[in-house]
């Protein structure tokens, strides 16, 4: 929706680039809006801009005419399921931070709700052109972080899940499985889970027993399978048998459980976190490529890898330094490194022998 820049609040999310006197934005699309975001927009003159009807915690933004008591009418209700896929998304974020806050004050887990809310959004997810499912960490905010990182898991479980062959009683399982794997956090002490520095080890070990409590909210749960049980405790096994919480290692770990792995490290690592920046998704990328094979199921990696990078000739894209190109030509053995043409000069640009640029983000 179009708004005027006096009516912003730190916490919007824009959904156009707003374009200044050049050919790069002044503040690019898929931006959480802070203070200073807003600052910048009212001092280049800018009046309106486009955003999203939900800020990045999940919560109806309603512009300052209407009051903050106002809820939303029955309209917006029975058009939930029409919204954009981020917007859905969203709200679904909201509706897990209000499942955790229950979770920790000792409700157990109401699968109903849960399966409600969520296997719509699953089926959606899947359905897409996996951009969207690619794009949720623009929207997480580190004060947000926990309630953003389950959601995403559970839609980017399912996603990768369904690519790998599995049906559709399957990946809806492998999406659950994520969505709850965090779900133990909840017995985790406050203090611990939103530290804004890393923790001390003893504070690792206490974090290091949630997927047990993430598997005792769900053990007595029958619409959930005991694939997806044994996903949700052992998401943080690793092949090599330096996970936890038991150490297992190789033909003991549950396939499941690595598809949930692979995705939660990927969202992680890409998303904006109390004491770590995120970073480019193709970075990400090129570093579970170089670095993690042995700890992960190659099968997962390799099907990321290939929804990530199914960009053909003429995908418009843009790097880490801002500058927007169109992929010229993919190598198999390079596929985050595709030879470019910069927009702006035309100039060509094999990224192979540019490393200290990357993919930002690709445009389908």
């Amino acid at each position: 929706m179009r708004v005027a820049t006096s009516q912003l609040e730190p916490g919007c999310l824009l959904t156009k680039d707003v374009m200044g006197q050049t050919n790069r934005p002044i503040v690019s699309k898929n931006t959480t809006l802070q203070p200073l975001h807003i600052d910048v927009l009212k001092k280049f003159c800018i009046d309106t801009v486009e955003v999203s009807n939900r800020r990045s915690d999940g919560s109806l933004f309603i512009v300052s005419e209407k009051t903050d008591r106002e809820e939303p009418d029955q309209d917006l209700r029975s058009e939930e399921q029409a919204l954009p896929f981020f917007e859905s998304y969203l709200a679904a974020v909201q509706e897990y931070k209000k499942w955790f806050t229950s979770w920790q004050g000792g409700s157990p887990l109401n699968i109903s709700t849960i399966r409600k809310m969520m296997v719509p959004l699953l089926e959606r997810a899947v359905d897409s052109a996996g951009h969207e499912v690619f794009s949720l960490h623009h929207y997480t905010s580190s004060k947000d972080y926990i309630y953003h990182h389950s959601v995403a898991m559970g839609l980017l479980s399912s996603y990768v899940a369904s690519k790998m062959g599995y049906n559709y009683g399957e990946w809806i399982q492998v999406g659950l499985a994520g969505l709850l794997a965090d779900s133990g956090m909840a017995k985790i002490s406050e203090r611990i889970t939103w530290k804004e520095a890393p923790l001390t080890e003893t504070e690792y070990e206490m974090v290091k027993s949630h997927p047990t409590y993430s598997y005792r909210n769900v053990e007595k749960i029958s619409s959930l399978s005991n694939h997806a049980k044994v996903a949700i405790l052992q998401h943080h096994e690793r092949l090599d048998g330096t996970g936890y919480p038991l150490g297992v290692s190789q033909d003991k770990i549950h396939p499941f459980s690595q598809i949930i792995a692979v995705c939660d490290m990927y969202h992680a690592m890409t998303s904006e976190r109390m004491y770590r920046r995120k970073q480019s998704p193709y970075k990400v990328l090129e570093e579970i490529l170089q670095e993690q094979f042995g700890r992960y199921d190659h099968k997962v990696i390799s099907a990321l890898v290939k929804e990530m990078t199914s960009y053909s000739t003429g995908t418009r894209i843009r790097l880490s330094d801002h500058r927007e190109a169109e992929v010229i030509f993919v190598e198999k053995t390079n596929p985050t490194r595709p030879l470019v043409q910069i927009i702006e000069d035309g100039q060509f640009l094999p990224l192979k022998e540019q490393l200290d640029l990357h993919i930002e983000e690709v445009y389908k």
